[in-house]
């Protein structure tokens, strides 16, 4: 089972980055796909997540209105659009996908098993 994440970057206030996350090797079926974040000295953050079968998404109040999250299913990877950065939205970025339930979204990252190995996002001002 692999996840491999990318697209992280340095970016100015304002600006845009794309993350994706590609699945691979998964046996079982997965409900969902989604992204988590972790500043310097702080826990990890649930951020955004995208239901595998119906496409349905969640969004934390902190990034709703700036972040897209979308899914190419013959590519098994997810995409993380990330629009009008702010410092803020600096920390090292992990996507995970859900085994666990189809129909909750867990602001816990203690509930998921696979991760992907992260991706540091870094937004200047």
């Amino acid at each position: 089972v692999q996840l491999q994440a990318c697209g992280g970057g340095l970016v100015q206030v304002g600006g845009s980055l794309r993350l994706s996350c590609a699945a691979s090797g998964f046996t079982t079926d997965y409900y969902a796909v989604g992204w988590f974040r972790q500043a310097p000295g702080k826990g990890r953050e649930a951020v955004s997540c995208i239901n595998n079968r119906d496409g349905s998404t969640y969004y934390s109040d902190s990034v709703k209105s700036r972040f897209n999250i979308s899914k190419d299913n013959a590519k098994n990877t997810v995409y993380l659009q990330m629009n009008s950065l702010k410092p803020e939205d600096t920390a090292v970025y992990y996507c995970y996908a859900d085994t666990v339930s189809s129909s909750a979204w867990y602001s816990d990252p203690n509930v998921y098993e696979y991760w992907g190995q992260g991706t540091q996002v870094t937004v200047s001002s």
